[in-house]
Formats: C-alpha cells, structure tokens, sequence
C-alpha cells in the first residue's frame, strides 16, 4: 500500500481499490477519484456535493469550523477593515493587493468602463415597472454578451483581464438602472468624479438635476459612514468559495458559453431565498414578527420540532462557528447606528432576537449563529435601501468573483464539461 493513497475495499468482492491523496495548502486533502467508475463501475452519491470537491482553486480558503475565510490567503477582517472593495477585486483578480499608483490607475479605469451602450439602455423599456431588479439585471447581463461577442474566444491574460474589469465596471450601473426603471424615474449616468461605492448611491438615489433622495435619516447628500458600510459588504460578498451560483457559473463556463452569460446564471441562481435572497427574507420576517413584544413567542415556535417556522439569518451550511463576515458586520451596524442616529423597531427586533440567540443553549448547541444575511438586511434597511435591491447589491460585489472564477476554470487544462451522474431509481 503506497504512503500516499487511499484504499476501499468492495465487502461483496473483497477487491481493493486504492485513489492518490492530493494535500491542500489548507484544510482537508481530498481523494482523487477521477477514475472510480472505470476502475468500479459503480458512482459516489453525494446529493448536494456535501463532500465533494469539484476544482482546484487559489482563489478563496473557508474553514467552517474555525469561522475563517481568506481570499488569496488574506484573513477578510484585514482586507474589510483595511482595504477597500476595489483593492479586494484587483487581489482576487491578480493574487495582490495594489499599490497607491496601480491602485489609482485600476480606479480610473473601473470609472470610465462603467458606461452602458446607448443599445442597451433600451432593453429596460421592454420590462414592466414592478419587474424586479433581479430579472432585469440578469436579462441585461445575458444581452451585455452581444455588446461584446469578442470575449467568448477570450484566451490570453490581457483579454481575461479586460472581459472581468468591464463586466465588474458595468454591473452596478446595470443595478441601479434596473431599480430606477422599477420607479418609472429617469436614469442617472456613472460620474467619473465620484468612486465605485458613491457612485453606485448616487446612481440610485439622485433626482435629475443632482438633488438626492433615500438617503438614511433624511440627509441629502451621502455620508462617509454609508459609503464604507456598503463598501464593506461588497468587500465581504465578494466570493465565498465553490458555493451554489458559483457552482453554477463554472458549470456554465464548461460549456464554453460566453462569460458574461456565465455571469448571468449566477445572478440567477443567487436570487433563490435559500442563496442571494436569504438577507430579502430576513427583513420580511422580521416586518412580519412585527416587535418586540412578539419575539419571544416566534423564538419559542423556531425551537418547537413540531412548527416549520425557521428564523431567517441563523446558521449556515459551511460555517460552524459564528461567521466571520457576520462579526464585521456586527460591528458596522453599530457604528451606523450610533453615527446615523438610528433607531427604529425593526432594528430593535432584530437586536432582541440576536440577544436571545447568543445567549439560548438551543441555538448555541446547534451552531445556529447569526449569518451575514441577518446583519445585512438590517444594515440596507438602516441606508434606506428597498429590499428588491438586496440581492443586486450581492450581485455587485460577488461579480468579481464569479469571474475570477471563470477565468480560473479556463485556465485549468485538465478542466473537462460538468456532468454530474445520478442514482437511477425509476421504471
């Protein structure tokens, strides 16, 4: 038996079959099975892919029970403490964090890209006014791809680079027209002066002319405070490992179909309320637990086996320890709280239903921590956000991801179309 491998034993055959052992520079190693099926003929089942690594990465490194995440191998408290959100897609982009000058440079650029065809703008009008931002978004991505054919045949460094720094630029004017389009208002066009972050609140708040409106505690222009909190969650969005949209977009890129319709799958496939739209459905449930007063009898109905009510926001399928994105966040909403001068009911809800859950055996025993999507619903809610654009703000800061990730699966040679097999149990 070789040092490195991995034996099975088939108990009906007594045959031994042995797989190499392929170590990570972190967390579990994993058996190479490629082979399983010839040397077998039979398949693993894993529904779920629960112990299944599907690729190779360098990207992003979870360990669920530590409550670690890293991109690139940098702890994400340093980099949403310490950098900003386009620092954090020039590292996941490249594998380093910029200097001042490439840094300025890489700004300019993302500044100046951010501008739609006039073709495009087009394609909203063909959208009812209460469509949500998350079908326009998607529909508009899978057009982007006709805008620029020439990235489907992408395969060289510069024209990676270039497809994901267009796609990233182009995003958030996408969101917010898909939103001003659901108001029936006029869109407001990207401003060179201003960066990605307020760029993106203005093109989502301002009236025509330049006056703004929706922004927290009745203020009429933008406060620092809100811009480095929604920087910070784009930051703390902006890949999370072989997760469900991700798998999605790999599993598209597969194919060989044009990146940017890659993209557009995951965005659909982060609007379902158990991915992207959990944060949506977290501030639904607390409208309806609807105060304080009634938190105490739907904690007690979350703890009852025989009621079905789930609390939106708590516990979470790879972390086992209290998110670490959660933390931050945390702590954000806070500061918010304190610098805004807010304090409303839904905010106090969420505060007493968090206060219970740190301090309940219940919740405690079962690992059942706040998630991101608890503290990110009530941090949009705080800046006056409307929930139909939770979810597109996820999809501005995961796009950085997404393709860092498609460009990953192009690279890799031994990269073959997905085509997972099933366990047939019918006629």
């Amino acid at each position: 038996m070789k040092k490195n491998t991995f034996s099975l034993i088939d108990n009906r055959t007594g045959k031994n079959y042995e797989y190499p052992i392929l170590d990570a520079t972190r967390g579990p190693s994993v058996l190479d099975m490629r082979t399983f099926f010839k040397d077998s003929d039979m398949f693993t089942y894993d529904p779920g892919f629960t112990s299944t690594a599907s690729c190779t990465s360098e990207i992003t490194f979870i360990d669920g029970a530590k409550g670690e995440l890293r991109y690139r191998g940098i702890p994400i408290e340093e980099l949403a403490l310490n950098h900003s959100y386009l620092e954090t897609c020039y590292l996941l982009m490249t594998g380093e964090l910029p200097d001042k000058d490439t840094l300025r440079d890489f700004d300019l650029e993302i500044r100046h890209r951010a501008f739609l065809h006039e073709g495009l703008r087009h394609l909203f009008a063909v959208f009812p006014d209460n469509a949500h931002p998350m079908a326009t978004l998607s529909a508009a991505v899978t057009a982007l791809s006709t805008f620029f054919d020439d990235h489907e045949t992408c395969q060289d460094e510069a024209g990676y680079q270039e497809m994901a720094r267009r796609i990233i630029s182009k995003i958030p004017t996408i969101a917010a027209f898909a939103y001003r389009h659901s108001l029936g208002i006029p869109f407001i066009q990207p401003d060179i002066d201003l960066g990605f972050t307020e760029n993106f609140l203005t093109m989502m708040r301002a009236y025509p002319g330049g006056k703004m409106h929706l922004c927290a505690n009745g203020h009429e222009t933008i406060k620092e405070v809100e811009i480095r909190a929604l920087d910070t969650i784009f930051t703390l969005h902006a890949d999370h490992e072989q997760n469900a949209s991700t798998t999605v977009v790999r599993g598209v890129a597969s194919t060989g179909a044009h990146p940017y319709v890659a993209i557009s799958s995951g965005i659909s496939a982060l609007w379902g309320r158990a991915h992207g739209g959990a944060n949506e459905s977290v501030i639904a449930q607390l409208e309806m637990i609807g105060s304080v007063e009634n938190v105490e009898t739907f904690i007690q109905r979350a703890k009852d086996p025989n009621d079905d009510f789930r609390l939106m926001g708590f516990g979470h399928r790879v972390y086992k320890n209290f998110d670490p994105r959660a933390k931050i966040l945390k702590n954000l909403q806070d500061e918010l709280r304190e610098e805004l001068h807010l304090d409303n009911e839904l905010m106090s809800i969420a505060r007493k239903i968090e206060e219970i859950a740190l301090s309940d055996d219940y919740f405690i025993s079962r690992k059942l921590y706040p998630n991101i999507d608890f503290y990110t619903g009530i941090i949009l809610t705080a800046l006056q956000i409307p929930k139909t654009m939770f979810t597109p703000i996820f999809v501005i800061g995961r796009t950085v991801g997404w393709i860092t990730q498609w460009i990953e699966f192009k690279k890799e040679s031994s990269s073959k179309i997905a085509r997972p097999r099933q366990l047939y149990k019918g006629n």
